[in-house]
């Protein structure tokens, strides 16, 4: 395909503080062209929060983010880094099939990327196509503004075009498209990982400069600021994972290429969320040694920080000694934040409020029922706060969860007279449900969502779905088979990345 050499009358008021850098961080680069592009949803929220002021679903913006044409002030590059794939090192990844358009500055002052994902090969490409099929497109926009709804740190989704074109994977022929995200950055881990292999000193204190300027300004100019850095990272990351899980999340692809500096969600690829509560599930079906599992995600972000503290290791300490003991004492604290944070979490999730000794082994005997009884984990923390007024009868939907009712009755009576130490129902309910998503993206929506758009064009489900995560924790009564499991039928077991 063409590369775009078409310059677009729009502006979008991008800057781009990343091409300031040297050249070896990135390829200046244009998208490449595609026949037939159809803008199939765009974010006018999102759109408005950014301050662009595009007001109509024009020819000329769908050509913008397709890629057929530039924006007028935009400098496209597609980003250089490595990375750990599942404890692999590769020394050379980068933006193999995405290109960032800029950086917009929004009414409110945020400085934020805008990137097309699946616009083409680059130099970093690695013998890929450098394209998208359409459906992990759509996976990433629904997953990722649900994530937004539900308060979790992550890109955001911007738009969605079909190209027209048809992409070959290995199981079968897809529909193409491209996705327009958003994001406070997309430096990640393995931007480091690039020059550390490299042994360019030089280049990885210019990046973390850049990122403490750009995402940790309040950090001074003292002697000390890239352990500061350093360990704001691991802080935001322990944060973010406790988050997930909280959630039922599973990234699915927790490479050191896909965990950005930031602290936000990022590439969503094989993501998915748990039915039933299982803490050994996978869903992508590269993960076949089960390393990116549900509970051992926080050991991986672990890892991957070790990865990244080895990389800043001159700038941590004198030798490699001090740099050394950097890096455990930061670990430590990552440890720490997130067994507080994933502790506070979850216990809110049950309403309590205000954590005693003995709080975490009734948590863990709820989460050994969930296990056994393979009890959604969406849905329990839900309907428990409904059972709260019920006395001691078990409300239908909480019953039904659980193929041995009895089994959960003991722990209910127990949970009540924690609860009568907290504060008043009514109050208790209202705060588990801020808390507790009566809504989240699950698999086999998301699949009919997918299925129906590539074998005949057909958005609504992703419309519809799109709008229904805009409120995940509010009663939506006309789409409350939305809120539901999915029967063993309906249940999508693996999820696939579309590179």
């Amino acid at each position: 395909m063409e590369k775009t050499t078409a310059v677009s009358t729009l502006k979008a008021g991008f800057q781009n503080s990343f091409a300031a850098l040297p050249k070896k961080f990135y390829e200046e680069i244009t998208p490449e062209t595609v026949d037939t592009p159809v803008l199939q949803k765009y974010n006018w929220k999102l759109s408005r929060e950014l301050g662009l002021n595009f007001t109509e679903e024009t020819q000329e913006l769908t050509d913008c983010l397709a890629g057929n044409l530039v924006f007028a002030d935009s400098t496209p590059i597609a980003m250089a880094y490595a990375g750990h794939q599942f404890g692999n090192f590769v020394p050379q990844l980068g933006d193999g099939r995405a290109v960032l358009l800029g950086e917009k500055i929004t009414p409110d002052g945020k400085r934020l990327d805008v990137q097309l994902k699946g616009s083409g090969r680059t130099r970093f490409s690695r013998g890929g196509d450098g394209k998208s099929p359409l459906g992990p497109v759509i996976r990433e926009y629904i997953v990722s503004e649900a994530m937004h709804r539900l308060g979790v740190p992550t890109t955001r989704a911007l738009a969605i075009v079909s190209t027209g074109e048809r992409i070959l994977r290995p199981d079968g022929v897809h529909p193409g498209g491209i996705m327009t995200r958003v994001a406070s950055g997309f430096v990640r881990v393995g931007s480091f990982e690039y020059f550390a292999a490299r042994g360019d000193e030089t280049a990885i204190r210019q990046l973390a400069d850049y990122v403490i300027d750009r995402h940790y300004p309040e950090l001074p100019a003292k002697k000390d600021r890239y352990r500061q850095f350093f360990l704001l990272v691991a802080k935001k990351q322990a944060r973010l994972v406790a988050k997930w899980m909280q959630l039922g999340f599973i990234h699915g692809v927790m490479n050191t290429d896909n965990t950005s500096i930031s602290g936000e969600t990022i590439d969503y690829g094989p993501c998915a969320f748990m039915d039933y509560y299982d803490p050994n599930m996978v869903f992508s079906s590269i993960d076949t040694m089960g390393r990116y599992r549900y509970d051992n995600q926080s050991a991986i972000m672990k890892w991957n920080l070790h990865a990244l503290g080895i990389c800043l290791q001159t700038l941590l300490g004198k030798t490699d000694e001090e740099a050394a003991n950097v890096i455990d004492a930061t670990l430590s604290v990552f440890e720490d934040e997130f067994v507080h944070a994933q502790r506070v979490g979850l216990l809110k999730k049950i309403g309590i409020e205000n954590p005693g000794d003995q709080d975490s082994s009734l948590l863990g005997k709820l989460l050994a029922l969930m296990q056994n009884q393979k009890a959604d984990f969406t849905l329990t923390f839900r309907y428990l706060a409904d059972h709260i007024r019920q006395g001691s009868d078990m409300t239908p939907q909480l019953q039904n969860l659980f193929k041995a009712p009895d089994a959960i009755s003991s722990w209910l009576e127990s949970w009540q007279q924690r609860l009568a130490k907290e504060n008043s129902p009514d109050v208790i309910q209202a705060h588990m449900n801020r808390v507790n998503p009566l809504f989240i993206p699950r698999n086999h929506r998301i699949h009919k969502a997918i299925e129906d758009a590539e074998a005949s064009n057909d958005f609504s489900q992703v419309h519809l779905l799109t709008t229904l995560y805009e409120n995940p924790f509010t009663e939506q009564p006309d789409f409350i088979d939305y809120a539901q499991p999915p029967t063993n039928e309906e249940r999508v077991t693996r999820t696939f990345c579309g590179t």
